[in-house]
């Protein structure tokens, strides 16, 4: 079955569902139109699976380093396996890079000092909240949810979310 044109060029419906897949799996359910939804469903599928399979491989590794006080201090640090440095790329690939709005009465240094450690937060919800999450099942992690027409153009929408 070929995909669905969207009523877009292909560049935009390329971006479209890019988007609409980091927004998904960035808030956990989006509304959108159920022909959208479909679309979204097997491209979010395949990014969740591939990050179930690679979220465990870590490994614990000793460096030594210096402190502020030039002395020398033993830190236990956490590395990806090449498997999963490659599937975090593979998916760094795909999904857009969101920044995280800031708190109310946030200032611009604490937002800095929060954000520090996460380069992409997108990547981090996914391998630390969402995969573990989904850990045990086989397949099925998207619901998708028929609202009814739209007001105005009669579209179908749909919820669709992450289980």
């Amino acid at each position: 079955m070929p995909n669905r044109k969207l009523g877009k060029s292909p560049n935009q419906r390329a971006a479209l569902l890019r988007s609409l897949t980091t927004a998904l799996i960035w808030n956990g359910r989006i509304i959108t139109t159920e022909a959208r939804a479909k679309e979204i469903r097997p491209i979010a599928e395949k990014i969740i699976t591939l990050a179930v399979k690679e979220y465990k491989n870590t490994e614990t590794v000793k460096k030594e380093s210096r402190n502020d006080k030039s002395q020398i201090v033993e830190i236990e640090v956490t590395n990806d396996l090449p498997s999963k440095l490659h599937a975090r790329r593979q998916i760094m690939s795909y999904l857009y890079d969101v920044k995280p709005e800031k708190l109310a009465k946030e200032t611009k240094p604490e937002y800095r000092e929060r954000m520090k450690d996460k380069a992409h937060p997108v990547i981090e919800k996914l391998f630390r909240e969402i995969a573990p999450k989904c850990d045990g099942k086989k397949g099925g992690y998207i619901r998708i949810v028929k609202m009814g027409p739209r007001r105005g153009d009669a579209a179908e929408m749909a919820l669709i979310e992450i289980i």
